[in-house]
């Protein structure tokens, strides 16, 4: 009894706020949220909406959650889809929130991560339906919705079938006037008061139609200036069978169109460009839309994007496809586009987003999955060669050990990302940190290697013990990964934007995107291969500036393989990351992924020529050591033998 006046009063509570706010001015929008409680079975989501003012109910059971009603303007949509292809999880419960929007004729849902429009934006003239007001109460249930709230005001705690919320008509520019003339009592999305409608324009395409600009409105105290000019070619008029009307709408208020992503936003207003009951592609003059803003700094890329609503008509997703950009300046950025949509200028925070990420991505998997079957096969290669006293063999095996672990964990790096979620990634994150500094420091033994072979062999001096290399090649560098792991918040997903799909994001495993993680990677990462660049790019130079008159080095094969062969000791491509600018961008990306993500590959074929070459010479006893052919090239026969 108590429990059952309890909820009572909350109710009157908030119809009484209701009331109140609504006395003076209308409601812009309204936002209901709860705890959709249900099976682990099949889920759906089931929606049924048309034009009028009626009321709304949302309901739920055991499999399913429906949406229907009654409180559009124009919008008139019904389908039933399974929430699995939306990557839905099988809990027990799921939190959702309903957000209605009157003045954009918009309804969207929030469910599991997703948020999927259910009633597209557009622009309104005649009646809209505000004030939506709690309904009748509804029965309990096992399954159903639980802590029901509008805003942040819980109405009951218990788990009910349904809430229904009945509407009232108003007049859509007086509500436009309410909101243009500032914020109200309720709760509104950010900047949504400043100026919330839309702006539709209607052109008639006559039988001379040559062509048609139009452009945003200037808006008195809010904007001093358009912002947006559309360009609606005279090859419109031949595409267009059914009528001869195009309609142009300006949503001045981006917030609804954000694709959710941080590193990227909507920069501009959206333009809507559309004909009645008709699709529009493959215009053979395009569509050119001016969009002028803020201005935008030169590391900060922008894209003219549109989202096709027949391809996605539920989740908003900003794509590149049937548009070109050409950036006029800082402050302007014109778009071509062949078809007919919704557009923007979608701008690229931090990072910038990845060219040909896909294409990247295969080759790289390719040469990482070569690399690993190469190395494995390297370092059996190097187990089965019983010469106990080569010190160059524990050197090999330690590089083709540590390239087997970076080539491994990067080529299952996306599919852990996207199955283990940020817990395993951040463990992810911390191994290939570490496998890839561990390979830079077998790269730099393997330099420093060649260096005692070709300056020190015949001195006093003697190389270190096998365990101290495994000392410093495996050991050495787990102690920045301890480090950066103690402080925290380094490792977990990152996301790579491709940039002909900015709203589908790359997700990896590494360090995180904050100053943190970006700090750590310079300190460790960057200053490491800068060192190892640096140090192999000498070691060549003095190597040829030893043998460049030997007999041998005047054959153009045997110098490029030589030269080949000790780089892909010593992982001087790795300093092609440093290049990754200018109009050969693109080209040092492809040649940075196929030499790195192939090194594995590259050394074990080198490995097999020395053997091939040594047998083709038939000196096994110059051949004992793994080295043999560099030496051969680099230092004269008579030479100590450097196992002694």
């Amino acid at each position: 009894m108590e429990s059952r006046l309890t909820d009572s009063l909350r109710v009157v509570f908030i119809l009484t706020i209701l009331l109140a706010t609504g006395s003076s001015e209308n409601d812009q929008a309204l936002t209901f949220c709860g705890t959709w409680r249900h099976g682990k079975h099949s889920l759906h989501l089931s929606y049924n909406l048309s034009p009028g003012c009626k009321g709304i109910s949302i309901s739920a059971n055991k499999s399913s959650l429906s949406v229907e009603g009654q409180i559009t303007a124009q919008c008139r949509r019904s389908d039933v889809i399974d929430l699995k292809q939306f990557g839905f999880d099988s809990e027990e419960q799921s939190d959702f929130c309903l957000y209605w929007e009157p003045l954009l004729d918009q309804l969207k849902l929030q469910i599991g991560g997703k948020n999927l429009t259910l009633c597209w934006p557009t622009s309104l003239q005649g009646t809209c339906c505000t004030d939506l007001s709690l309904g009748p109460k509804q029965p309990e249930a096992d399954y159903g919705i639980v802590n029901g709230r509008i805003q942040t005001d819980i109405i009951t705690e218990k788990t009910r079938i349904a809430f229904k919320f009945n509407g009232r008509p108003i007049s859509c520019k007086h509500l436009c006037n309410q909101a243009r003339g500032g914020p109200t009592q309720v709760n509104m999305i950010e900047d949504n008061a400043e100026n919330p409608c839309a702006s539709s324009f209607e052109v008639e395409m006559n039988d001379d139609f040559r062509g048609y600009n139009v452009t945003s409105p200037v808006t008195k105290g809010v904007f001093q200036e358009s912002t947006a000019t559309v360009h609606l070619p005279s090859a419109l008029k031949q595409a267009v069978k059914m009528t001869t009307k195009v309609v142009c709408t300006f949503f001045r208020n981006n917030t609804q169109f954000q694709v959710g992503h941080k590193e990227v936003r909507i920069l501009s207003e959206v333009v809507e460009i559309t004909v009645e009951n008709e699709i529009i592609i493959d215009l053979p003059e395009p569509i050119r839309i001016d969009f002028y803003h803020d201005a935008i700094p030169k590391m900060h890329s922008r894209k003219c994007v549109s989202w096709d609503t027949r391809k996605n008509p539920l989740q908003v997703s900003w794509l590149v496809d049937g548009c070109i950009t050409q950036q006029r300046g800082a402050e302007n950025t014109e778009c071509l586009c062949n078809h007919l949509t919704y557009f923007s200028v979608l701008v690229q925070l931090e990072p910038q987003p990845v060219r040909h990420l896909l294409a990247l991505t295969i080759i790289t998997s390719l040469g990482c999955a070569m690399s690993v079957i190469s190395c494995v096969v390297l370092i059996t290669f190097l187990c089965r060669k019983r010469r106990p006293k080569e010190q160059s063999k524990p050197i090999h095996l330690g590089l083709a050990v540590s390239l087997a672990a970076l080539n491994l964990l990067f080529f299952f790096t996306g599919v852990l990302a996207n199955v283990g979620g940020e817990g395993l990634c951040t463990w992810v994150g911390a191994a290939l940190h570490y496998s890839l500094l561990s390979a830079f420091t077998w790269m730099g033994i393997e330099v420093f290697y060649t260096f005692w072979l070709v300056c020190m062999v015949l001195t006093k001096y003697t190389l270190p013990k096998p365990y101290i290399w495994n000392l410093v090649g495996f050991v050495l560098p787990a102690v920045p990964i301890v480090i950066l792991a103690a402080v925290g918040d380094i490792y977990g997903m990152r996301e790579l934007v491709p940039s002909d799909d900015i709203s589908n994001p790359y997700q990896m495993c590494w360090m995180k995107s904050n100053d943190k993680a970006l700090l750590a990677h310079y300190f460790t990462t960057m200053t490491i291969l800068v060192i190892l660049v640096l140090l192999g790019i000498m070691m060549l130079f003095l190597i040829y500036w030893k043998i460049r008159h030997r007999v041998e080095w005047r054959q153009n094969r045997v110098a490029f393989l030589s030269i080949w062969g000790l780089s892909c000791l010593f992982g001087t491509s790795w300093g092609l990351t440093f290049l990754d600018f200018g109009p050969l961008s693109d080209l040092v990306i492809f040649l940075f992924c196929i030499l790195n993500s192939f090194q594995g590959f590259f050394l074990m074929l080198r490995f097999y020529m020395l053997e091939w070459m040594s047998k083709q010479a038939g000196d096994s006893a110059q051949s004992s050591n793994s080295n043999g052919s560099t030496r051969q090239h680099m230092l004269k026969a008579p030479e100590k033998s450097e196992m002694d």
